[in-house]
């Protein structure tokens, strides 16, 4: 384990320098684009049969249960860190089109992309059954909030609209692990459930997982409140967070809505009322520096994972056909509802456009489709993740930033 840390570590931060000294793209993009790079070079060097390094990488990642990694280790603490700055007062004047973008934007989006693909991945000869298309509809509908937040603070994005950005990434993941857990229980057992069973799923997991997310944000605030040792208290909020989402886990409610809930109590009334000017300073640089940190890991990661991703002509057609359906998805559930409701969205001209390019997918809709049990229909949902994941991350992520200057009006 110390040598996988090691290895992980050292490749993350000569990666990170490369982009920082001669690349100079974000952080986010820059290393995943390197580690790109770097996989599509070690299998060029397997295809001319020297092999050594190749196997070597391919041990190294399948050592590693990625998406364990993710969503037992990384996720809570990139989670909690990416609420802990959202201005909880700013977010709640947009907390309905947050909402229905977060529930009903992921649900409308789950059912488009999945009727879609089970109706023309047959016409590429990669027929898929409606219950694979839906489980692959359920992962790669929400944003990744580790994906958005990192890159939107790049891309100079009016306020009002990246709070909507953030708040709907930080809450719509929750709503589609929880989608991704109904569709796979049908997977297993062959029967879909009623609806009241999935109602009462759905409660369980996110209204469990927020009502969580406040007790375990207000107790947190209160052992802040009780002391002023910045040593302490930094050491409490990081106790929160990994024993909180343990804790979410074993009783079986959503631990990454309960992250998110907890960093925003902490990040607004905890900073304001429980911390003095040095404790905020080293809680906020000790939350900055790992997330920085943890997010460089995870995109060095996603993008090493190319060398171990099955690939085929047939796929790469497929990989096209799922990244326009998944846009389509997005401009359906999303784009066209603000569109319409302009006037009462508050949100300035050109939102529609933004939101819709801008829902980026990252590692969480990898992790799920990696923890799909193995199979060839698990194969082929795991390549088009990765494709819809690589082509979001790098062509509309790195390119965000310029059409919010075209489509935003000049002082929105």
């Amino acid at each position: 384990m110390l040598d996988l840390v090691a290895i992980l570590l050292v490749l993350t931060a000569l990666l990170a320098y490369v982009n920082h000294r001669f690349v100079r793209l974000p952080t986010t993009i820059g290393v995943m684009a390197i580690a790109l790079l770097l996989s599509s070079a070690l299998l060029g060097l397997n295809a001319l049969g020297v092999s050594a390094l190749h196997h070597r990488a391919v041990a190294l990642l399948t050592s590693i249960n990625f998406s364990e990694v993710l969503m037992q280790g990384m996720l809570s603490i990139l989670l909690f860190a990416g609420a802990l700055h959202v201005d909880l007062a700013k977010l709640r004047a947009f907390r309905l089109q947050i909402g229905l973008l977060a529930v009903f934007g992921t649900l409308i989006s789950t059912i488009v992309v999945g009727a879609i693909l089970w109706w023309t991945l047959p016409l590429v000869g990669l027929p898929l059954s409606l219950t694979y298309c839906m489980l692959f509809g359920a992962l790669i509908s929400p944003t990744d909030p580790i994906a958005v937040m990192g890159i939107l603070k790049s891309a100079k994005a009016p306020e009002s609209l990246e709070l909507v950005i953030a708040g709907e990434s930080l809450f719509n993941d929750g709503v589609g692990v929880v989608l991704f857990a109904l569709i796979a229980g049908v997977l297993v057992s062959g029967t879909a459930p009623g609806v009241g069973q999935a109602s009462m799923l759905l409660l369980q997991e996110a209204g469990g997982g927020v009502a969580f997310g406040l007790l375990l944000g207000y107790l947190t605030y209160r052992l802040l409140a009780s002391i002023d040792s910045y040593q302490e208290e930094v050491l409490i909020t990081l106790a929160a967070v990994t024993g909180g989402y343990a804790l979410a886990t074993h009783l079986h409610i959503s631990g990454p809505l309960a992250m998110v809930v907890a960093g925003l109590i902490i990040g607004n009334h905890g900073r304001a009322l429980a911390m003095s000017d040095t404790t905020r300073e080293h809680v906020d640089s000790f939350w900055e520096l790992l997330d920085s940190i943890l997010n460089a890991v995870l995109f060095v990661l996603i993008g090493l994972e190319m060398i171990v991703v099955r690939i085929s002509p047939m796929l790469g057609i497929a990989a096209l056909i799922t990244i326009a359906v998944t846009l389509f998805a997005r401009y359906l559930s999303v784009g066209l509802p603000v569109a319409l409701a302009r006037r009462v969205s508050g949100l300035p001209g050109g939102s529609w456009q933004v939101l819709t390019w801008g829902g980026l997918r990252g590692g969480i809709s990898v992790a799920l489709a990696l923890s799909i049990p193995s199979s060839p229909e698990r194969d082929i949902v795991v390549t088009l993740t990765y494709a819809v994941v690589v082509f979001s991350i790098l062509v509309q992520g790195g390119s965000i930033g310029v059409l919010i200057r075209r489509w935003i009006p000049r002082g929105a």
